[in-house]
């Protein structure tokens, strides 16, 4: 038996104990260590679900995580006892057209750790141990703190956003959302080569935590609602821009700040919005959607193990597993925390 992070229903959180596996042929079994708390895990428990995706029976949560192979199973090669890995929550089917397209991000019988998108729901990661793929064990090197090799997955979502923005280097890039994915993506652009990073949140310490990481500038645009404003003159003054909020306000305004034949990569999910197309079309205003991520993950997981970036500001607090509550509760205040993590460590 072992310990999993169970949610029953809004607020109702439980460590509760479950079977252990075994690994099956080309499955390896995986000793959690480290396992950041995502803002979907946040909806679960606060709110029983997402939009019309809503807990119908008790989920473990759970999909950034990482730690130690404690066992093979038959006809692995790849892996030996003891690698240190971070764990990619996707399970794309491998032969729907978009897989077979090489776009598993938008597999047609996608498995993702730790969702009610399905029913029976995907069960989470947030248990001691976890037996997955061989593939989706991605080595991160026996040097690699495995608090850090977790952030692979929110990694990967940024990787895969400024990837379809084309190239970076020397451009001007503004990133709305100073959260966790905000500040992952000011990271992952200024490592791609941006020449300026712009950030705007409604809140001080993110803006604070984006500036301490990647960006040139910040904007809190709650106290100054028309912070953005100097950049509409000549017809917009970024080369980019990363809408991470998911708000249709701040979506629709993104247009009057981007230059002509620019880039807006929409990130957050959120409620509808308005746009004007006029501007789309006058301004020759590309607009891309980014979901999730392929191959990016082990690109982040490279990233992490050479410390290429550094995410280690964005680490709040860690708490052990019978504290996942006070866990929990604390990653949902955003004046005090950025990411917070569970430790499975006993």
């Amino acid at each position: 038996m072992m310990r999993a992070v169970v949610v029953h229903a809004p607020r109702d959180l439980r460590i509760e104990q479950i079977a252990a596996a075994a690994p099956g042929p080309g499955e390896v079994c995986v000793r959690l260590a480290a396992g950041g708390i995502c803002g979907s895990d946040l909806h679960y428990y606060q709110d029983g679900g997402f939009g019309t995706v809503r807990i119908k029976e008790p989920m473990i949560l759970g999909h950034e995580a990482a730690g130690t192979v404690s066992a093979l199973g038959e006809g692995v090669a790849t892996l030996k006892v003891g690698d240190k890995v971070a764990i990619n929550p996707s399970k794309p089917c491998g032969h729907c057209r978009f897989c077979i397209e090489g776009h598993r991000e938008q597999c047609l019988d996608m498995r993702f750790f730790g969702s009610a998108m399905r029913f029976p729901h995907m069960q989470g990661i947030f248990r001691d141990e976890m037996v997955v793929d061989a593939a989706q064990a991605c080595p991160v090197g026996p040097d690699t703190p495995l608090e850090e090799a977790a952030f692979a997955e929110p990694l990967s979502v940024a990787l895969h956003a400024v990837t379809q923005a084309g190239s970076l280097i020397g451009k001007r890039v503004l990133v709305t959302g100073s959260g966790t994915i905000g500040c992952l993506v000011a990271i992952a652009a200024r490592h791609a080569g941006a020449r300026e990073i712009v950030g705007t949140d409604i809140s001080d310490p993110a803006l604070a935590m984006a500036k301490k990481v990647a960006a040139d500038r910040t904007l809190n645009v709650a106290s100054d609602p028309q912070a953005l404003s100097v950049f509409a003159a000549e017809k917009g003054y970024f080369d980019v821009a990363f809408e991470c909020t998911g708000n249709g306000r701040v979506l629709a305004g993104l247009p009057e700040v981007v230059r002509p034949r620019g880039t807006i990569i929409l990130i957050g999910l959120g409620g509808e919005s308005t746009l004007l197309a006029s501007q789309l079309v006058t301004k020759e205003i590309g607009l891309f959607g980014s979901f999730r991520f392929d191959a990016e993950f082990s690109w982040a997981a490279d990233l992490l193990a050479r410390r290429a970036v550094d995410v280690r500001p964005l680490l709040t607090a860690s708490f052990p597993l019978d504290r996942a509550v006070d866990a929990f509760e604390l990653a949902g205040d955003r004046a005090h925390a950025m990411k917070v993590q569970l430790s499975f460590v006993k």
